[in-house]
This record gives structure tokens, sequence and C-alpha cells, in this order.
């Protein structure tokens, strides 16, 4: 019999100043502007080792996961790292009460157990150019922002039909320096991505919420896939005959181990910052709406958090919900710590204040830019809050969301253009997707959710913004008991139960689906949702295009204004590369974080009693032996994370931490708490990532 036995250790990392390299840069630049740097500090390879379109390279391991994480090749079968959290709503959909595989972890002993993912893919890139100038061409400083989108947005249309896009390779071109330039990238798009192991959740998710965003941090935050392709090795839909892809390159797996001061980079798909926003507007997301947004999700968490610890059933219908609610409430908190604690926004007037005097000697073109820039942030503050409302009460709310979606269903009913065929066939998807949504729902969780938002939106601060139909009525009808109104709503509305309306759309027809319409869910559903896009959505809309254009204004002049000192360019879901060290952490006065942690902090940290910080047996078991083999330290020990200098956010989960060989020696998943603030403000930030040793050299085979 074959037993196949999985020891995957992780260790972590965070960013430190000393030596700390700001920006995530774009790899085709790098032999340009980077490459002799990242020697200087210790890389040993070339920056053509690390992206090149005419040879395999590093570029050609490292994958955008999914819909906004990285993940990176290690073997010629395809076999791909990311996070467990990553991975995690993969992980959640396969798990049952039967088979919880979030709880208990899952690994594929063979390719035929590996689980199919239907709406995963991983996108690989094939090469980067700069298209500037065809994209600006017959572009004018006269124009409209409106006239000037137009005719880019023309543009680049030409240049993605000029390549020929399809399913399975994507062109895309993507601005950068807030459309002062523009780059070209294509990619090779695979569909057949399995799974084929995750740890259990008291190592995946070890710590919780509680340790994330953290450090000393003890986490190991991995999940394995596999890519498929077609015989012909090219990336394709799932087909039972696919085979295992085998890419151009993939990462060596480094069994040295790392020391302090040594020399690493992140190679993955960073999201989005806003280094080069003004200081206003950092006002304004630390003070107003990252408020409102922590206090919503606080009441969200508690509300699923004391349902999933008296039911099983709900903990695996929710856990991905709130590992994705409680990611950005904790975040928002630590970016508004760090920005108050760095004094960011001061320093961002200082510098500004230095801007204005440049500008206004012998730059007249940006001398006025920031004046209007922050006047403009002051008007489109009511606004940007009713956009910030609507998401989070309304659009992250499940139920307004999929009864909303149903105005499609409804339109198709009434439309006479629609054949009475394709109607059928409409309202058969319809039928079927209420088995994918209410896997995933309990009625009472949602009530208390829908009772926390609805009472949030009626409080909307601001006059003379249109707000929803509801609110009135909450106000009038229910005399401002916004509790009430949610319970009315729910008892009588065919959504709040699966079998309500599965039984209605099964024996409904084609007349009768437009009885929906007087469904109180439905009908609040079309309240927000219309409000939004007939009333919020087109005067921000306005309001983002001058500030579009003031931005795009304002960093041209910061670009000048920095002659002589390469500036990174925003993160933008595309391929960049952020460098930096091993190296210990000072967050504070009298407090020095080690580099590196071990599995000794993870039996200190155990408690029985929470769910986040129980240790499996066996971990104990191998602790206690001192069992390590070749993939222990030299101490003795067992390193289970690090911390080194690199700019990172989020989007890098997964990400490769690569030595200065090219070689894998960690799995990016996090930064700490203060150095979230470097999505709107680089300076003193710390950035965090994990490490992976011997993940696949460590799946050992053996034979009873």
């Amino acid at each position: 019999m074959k037993r196949i036995v999985f020891v995957i250790l992780l260790f972590v990392g965070f960013l430190q100043q000393t030596t700390a390299k700001e920006g995530m840069w774009i790899p085709y630049l790098l032999e340009k502007i980077n490459a002799s740097d990242m020697q200087a500090m210790g890389m040993h390879i070339t920056a053509k080792d690390i992206y090149n379109v005419n040879q395999p390279s590093l570029k050609d391991a490292i994958v955008f996961f999914g819909r906004g994480c990285t993940g990176e090749i290690v073997s010629d079968k395809g076999l791909l790292l990311t996070n467990h959290h990553c991975g995690y709503g993969q992980i959640q959909k396969h798990s049952t009460i039967d088979h919880d595989y979030l709880t208990d972890g899952f690994w594929a002993m063979s390719k035929e157990e590996e689980l199919i993912n239907p709406n995963l893919s991983a996108r690989i890139l094939t090469s980067m150019a700069d298209v500037t100038e065809a994209s600006l061409k017959g572009v004018d400083a006269s124009m409209s922002q409106n006239e000037r989108k137009e005719i880019i947005a023309k543009n680049i249309k030409a240049i993605k039909e000029n390549l020929k896009p399809t399913k399975f390779h994507k062109v895309d071109v993507r601005p950068f320096y807030n459309g002062n330039q523009y780059i070209l990238m294509e990619y090779d798009v695979y569909f057949d991505v399995r799974l084929v192991g995750a740890p259990p959740s008291n190592i995946g998710k070890f710590g919780g919420d509680t340790d994330n965003w953290m450090w000393p941090r003890h986490t190991g935050d991995f999940s394995i896939f596999r890519i498929y392709a077609n015989a012909e090795n090219k990336a394709c839909d799932i087909a039972d005959d696919n085979v295992p892809y085998k890419p151009k390159q993939h990462l060596k797996i480094s069994l040295n181990g790392y020391n302090e001061g040594d020399f690493t980079f992140i190679f993955g798909y960073p999201g989005r910052t806003q280094e080069y926003i003004p200081a206003k507007q950092v006002e304004y997301i630390t003070q107003t709406m990252n408020p409102f947004k922590i206090d919503l999700r606080r009441k969200k968490l508690d509300i699923m958090s004391n349902a999933m610890e008296n039911d099983k059933k709900i903990r695996i219908q929710y856990s991905a919900k709130y590992a994705g609610v409680a990611n950005g409430w904790k975040k928002w908190i630590g970016e508004n710590k760090g920005i108050k604690g760095n004094k960011a926004v001061a320093k961002k007037q200082e510098m500004e204040a230095s801007f204005i005097k440049w500008a206004n000697n012998g730059h007249k073109e940006y001398a006025t830019v920031l004046e209007g820039y922050n006047k403009l942030i002051a008007e489109q503050t009511p606004y940007e809050m009713a956009y910030t409302y609507f998401i989070e009460t309304s659009y992250y709310h499940d139920l307004t969301k999929y009864s909303y979606s149903y105005t499609s269903l409804v339109a198709n009913a009434k439309d006479k253009n629609v054949s009475d065929e394709d109607f059928d066939k409409t309202l058969k998807t319809y039928i079927a997707g209420t088995e994918s949504f209410y896997k995933d729902y309990n009625t009472s969780v949602d009530l208390d959710i829908f009772k926390a938002v609805v009472t949030a939106y009626k409080d909307f601060p601001y006059m003379n913004v249109s707000l929803p139909t509801f609110i009135h009525t909450i106000n009038q009808k229910y005399k401002g008991d916004a509790n009430k109104y949610a319970e009315y709503v729910y008892s009588k509305s065919l959504f709040a139960s699966k079998d309500k309306i599965k039984n209605f759309l099964e024996n409904s027809s084609r007349k009768k689906i437009t009885k929906l319409e007087k469904d109180p869910m439905y009908i609040h559903s079309v309240d927000v949702y219309y409000n939004f896009i007939d009333n919020i959505r087109p005067t921000l809309g306005s309001f983002t295009n001058r500030t579009d254009s003031l931005q795009r204004i304002y960093m041209k002049g910061l670009l000048e204004f920095n002659t002589g000192k390469t500036l990174a360019a925003d993160a933008n879901s595309t391929l960049r590369i952020a460098y930096g060290k091993v190296e210990a952490f000072v967050p504070r006065d009298g407090v020095k974080y080690n580099y590196y942690t071990t599995l000794s902090g993870i039996i200190e940290k155990e408690n029985p009693d929470i769910y986040d910080y129980v240790v499996m047996p066996k971990l104990k078991t191998l602790y206690n032996d001192k069992d390590y083999g070749k993939y222990g330290d030299k101490d003795g020990s067992m390193h289970v994370c690090f911390i080194a200098s690199n700019h990172t956010t989020g989007g890098n989960s997964g990400s490769p931490a690569l030595n200065a060989d090219g070689d894998l020696i960690g799995i990016n998943f996090d930064r700490n708490w203060e150095g979230t603030m470097s999505d709107l403000n680089y300076d003193i930030s710390r950035e965090e990532m994990t490490f992976v040793q011997k993940p696949v050299k460590s799946i050992e085979t053996t034979k009873e």
C-alpha cells in the first residue's frame, strides 16, 4: 500500500525600512532601471533570467491565480503553489459536513483524485510592451476627459484586435502613472486548474483573525493546485482527457534556508495602490470612508462569528465569507493606525507645499492642480460615501444582490423579442442557480446582517444626495425601526427560502414570473440598485472623470518634480517585482522582532479551547520528537516564518519569495498591520511574507 506523507513547512516576512526598496517594478524594464541595484544588494542572476520573451525565464512560472492572487509553478507537471486563503473559496466549495476539507484538509493521492474547479483560471504572461504612443494617438491637451477616454478606448481596441485575442489568449492594455503611460500585456489563460492539496485549518489558518496582519506569525498559509492543458500543451477548457501542463520554466525550491541580510525579491501581481493621491484624499479615506466600513464590518463579523461557533454547517457555509469581510476590516484599521502614527497626511502636505513652490517657479501648468483637486474631493465626498454605503450595505449583502439578479429574468419574461424557447432556457439556469446560492446561505444569519445594513443605510449622514425609498418607508411606516422593516421583508419574501423560490420557479409560467416584482426583497433590491444606478453613479462618474484628469496632470507634474529619481508606478494587477532583504523589524520604541519564528511558537500559542489556536496531535508529536531531518535548521529548531523588506500589497498573496539565485524560498501571504498604509503612502511600512521550505520535495512517497 502506498502512503504519501505531506510535510510542508511555511515561513513568513515583514518589511523593514533600513534597506527596504520602495516600489513594485515592471519586469521588462528591470535591465534598464533596477538590475544594477538588485545585483549590488546581492542578486546573482540577470534581468533576462527574470524576464525574457525569447527564452524561458522566471516570468513563465508566475501565475495570476483566480480573481486576484498570485501563484507559482514548481514542477514540470504544472504543480502550482499559492496561499491557503487564495484557494479558500475552492476548498470551501468542495467541503460538506461529511467531507469537511476546511477543517481536516485535503490531499489528492493521485491525479484522479484532484478536484475540478469550474470557475477557476490561471493566467501566465507571455509578453509586455510599451504602447503609449499608439494608445494616445489623436489625443491633445485641449480635450475633455470624456473625449480623451473615448479616443484612447478606440485606440486600445484597435491594438487588441490587431493581436487577435481569444478566450485562451488574453490581450490587455493598462494605464500606468494615471494614464501617462500605457503598456500592452499578453497572457495564456488556463481554465482547468485542479485542487491537489490543502492543510487543515489549524495549520492553514492558525492564529485566525487575531494573528492576521500581525507578527510574530505561525501560519501555514498554502494550498496546492495543478494546471491542466490539452494534448498539445495548449490552454483549454476543463476536459477529462486534459494532461498536466508542461511549463516553459518552473521554480526551483531552495533547500538552503536563509540568513539575516540575504537578498530577496517578490514576483507577483499586486492589486492596487494609490501612493500619489493628495493628502486631502488620504484624509477622506482614513477619516471618513474607513471608519464607516470598519464599524459596519465589525457588526457583520459578530453576527457570523456567533452563528458559526454554534453550528458546524453554518461554519462551513460562512467561512470564506467571514474571511473576506474580516480581511478588509482589519486591514483598514491597520491602515488608519499607520497613517496616523506616521503623520503621513502632514508629510504629504509638506511635500505638496514644495511641489506648489516648484510649480510656481517655471512650471505654471501645475500651479493650481492641487487647489482644484482638493476642492473637487470635498464636493464629491457625499457621492463617494453614497457609493460606499451602497457597496457595503447592498452589493455585499447576499440576498439583496441575489434577488436583484432576477431583474434580468423578469425583463426577459416581458420582452416580446425573447422567444418562449429562449426564455425557458434562461429560467432553467435560474432554477439550477438556486442550488449553488443556497448551499452557502442561512436565512437567520442573513436576516441579522440585513438588519445591520439597513440600519446603517437609514442613517446616511449627507444631505442633497438621493436615497433609496426604503429609508422613507422605515421612517414613516415603521417609525424608524429598521429591524421591523427587515423582519417584514424576510417573512414575506420568496427569496428567504430556497424551497419557496425554487418551487415558484419550477411552477411558473412566463407571465407568472413577473409576480416577483411584488416580492418585498425584490422591491428592496431594485430600490437600492436603481437609486445608485440612476441617481448616484452618473454624478459620481462626472466627478471621477474630473479627478482622473487632475490626478493624471498631477502625476505628470510629480514625475517632472522628481526628475533624476525613478518613481515606481502604482500597482494595477500587473506583474511586478519588489526586492529587499531578510531582516529583523523594529515596529515601535523598545520593541524588536526577530526575523524568523519557529515551531516552538505554535506550541506556545496552543489553546485547545480556541478554534484558531488548536494544534493537531501529529504536529505536537513532530515537535516533541524533534525529528525534522534535513528540514530542520542548524540550531536544531524548525523555522516556520520569516520577515523581509519587500514592498507588497493585496494581490501579492501567494507570490513567490525568491533568493539571490532566483530559487523559491517562500510564499508571500501578508503584511504587518501598520504596513498596510503603504497602499496610500509608502514610508516606514513593513511588509510580510510567508516561507515555504521544500514544499514539493518534502512530499515523500514510501511503500509499506
